[in-house]
């Protein structure tokens, strides 16, 4: 790897980790007791110039696990129906495992040491996030258990506005509002705004240090 490529890494611009873009749908707002019922993730890229970029994408259905509350204001609002046979939905450990190889995998590529969560209002996809890993016995967590990256908080930052379809169109990112509360949707478009705000850091000068 040339010095060049050194600078601009991913695991240099992030101390190591390995930042990966994540919205989560549910069946209500306890990470304990309510329904995961969609995961989108969306993976970054970063150029040799620095830029970073959208990558690859993964997207599942999830069954509501056993036990869980079902909200109903909640599928009202995201216009989920859990238990449409059509959704293609599986078990969240059977996500998880397939989340975590692909993460592992683009980790060694990336010689990142850990994948760190990016989300809008993160706190939430987060604890949801935590609770599943935890609630299906799966080991050595690859996510970082509470360090995470909030584009709400970001966005606000640089273009005072902390809604995500707001602050996509301050950014200049287009953002349609018939798609949004899907998982896949508002992962991608997070993804592009967090890029946006890392790149304009950098065009600013403040990026490398």
């Amino acid at each position: 790897m040339s010095i060049n490529q050194e600078l601009h890494s991913l695991n240099n611009r992030f101390r190591g980790f390995y930042p990966v873009v994540i919205d989560i749908e549910t069946a209500g707002f306890n990470a304990r007791t309510d329904a995961l019922l969609e995961i989108g993730i969306t993976m970054l890229n970063m150029d040799e110039q620095g830029w970073l970029k959208k990558s690859n994408i993964l997207h599942f259905h999830i069954i509501p696990f056993h036990g869980s509350i079902i909200q109903p204001d909640a599928i009202a609002f995201n216009k989920i129906d859990p238990f449409n046979p059509l959704r293609g939905a599986i078990e969240e450990q059977e996500a998880l495992k397939i989340i975590f190889k692909v993460l592992t995998q683009e980790m060694k590529i990336k010689n990142c040491k850990r994948s760190i969560v990016v989300a809008h209002n993160a706190n939430f996809d987060h604890k949801f996030l935590m609770a599943a890993i935890q609630r299906t016995g799966l080991k050595n967590n690859i996510f970082h258990p509470f360090v995470t990256f909030d584009t709400a908080a970001l966005s606000g930052l640089v273009i005072g506005q902390t809604v995500l379809a707001k602050a996509c169109k301050a950014a200049g990112l287009f953002f349609d509002n018939k798609k949004a509360h899907s998982a896949l949707y508002d992962s991608e478009k997070t993804a592009e705004l967090f890029c946006a705000l890392i790149n304009r850091w950098k065009k600013l000068g403040g990026w490398p240090p």
